[in-house]
């Protein structure tokens, strides 16, 4: 849902080489939200169904498409490729994963998230002073209490404001341009049509990005 808009926006603004990794394909389920697919492509590999709807929007782009997991044995090799990682997944323990790879190729790491009616979004930038992932999320939450887009809901145009504000994140990271989201989180709750923003602090002792 959050990668649909943000590789759209991002092929059509030109970004030179765009990877996406995905194990799973589209199903009729998924259109509700995951716009950069289409009826027609049902069944098809997610990862090949957006390929071909970039190359539509701009046949120059370089698309990599990876249709597996990311694991951790080739997070590490995989986001090396890259200078900027945009993270719209709804597991939690490839997003540590993630996260991990990251901080140790220092690779900024542009995050949405989302739960129903509300959209989270910031940037984790370890090196420059930033929190990680797990600064912010040491644990992961008990069974049940945060469940995945598929098992709880969520509406559909949400996906689209914050995947859309990452792409405008990914904008700003790539050219240095305006005051990116780094050190900061927005929160957009849709249900309520109010957006709030909440400072974010490294944790003392992170395992992951302490030594940084």
């Amino acid at each position: 849902g959050l990668g649909s808009p943000a590789l759209l926006y991002l092929a059509a603004a030109g970004v030179g080489r765009i990877g996406v990794i995905d194990d799973d394909s589209v199903e009729a389920t998924n259109l509700q939200r995951q716009v950069i697919h289409t009826d027609q492509r049902i069944g098809m590999p997610k990862v090949f169904s957006a390929e071909a709807a970039m190359r539509a929007l701009n046949p120059f782009v370089d698309v990599r498409p990876y249709h597996r997991r990311l694991t951790e044995e080739i997070a590490g090799d995989l986001v090396a490729e890259y200078d900027l990682v945009l993270d719209g997944c709804d597991d939690l323990d490839t997003r540590y994963v993630l996260n991990a790879a990251c901080v140790a190729a220092r690779v900024p790491l542009v995050s949405g998230a989302l739960s129903q009616w509300e959209g989270q979004l910031t940037t984790y930038a370890p090196f420059d002073g930033t929190p990680c992932y797990a600064c912010v999320f040491p644990d992961k939450p008990a069974p049940g209490l945060a469940p995945s887009c598929a098992e709880a809901g969520v509406l559909g145009p949400l996906p689209g404001i914050m995947g859309a504000m990452m792409a405008a994140e990914a904008v700003r990271e790539i050219t240095g341009a305006g005051r990116g989201m780094r050190g900061r989180m927005a929160i957009h709750d849709a249900l309520w049509g109010e957006h709030r923003e909440i400072r974010l602090s490294r944790r003392a002792g992170c395992p992951v990005c302490g030594s940084d």
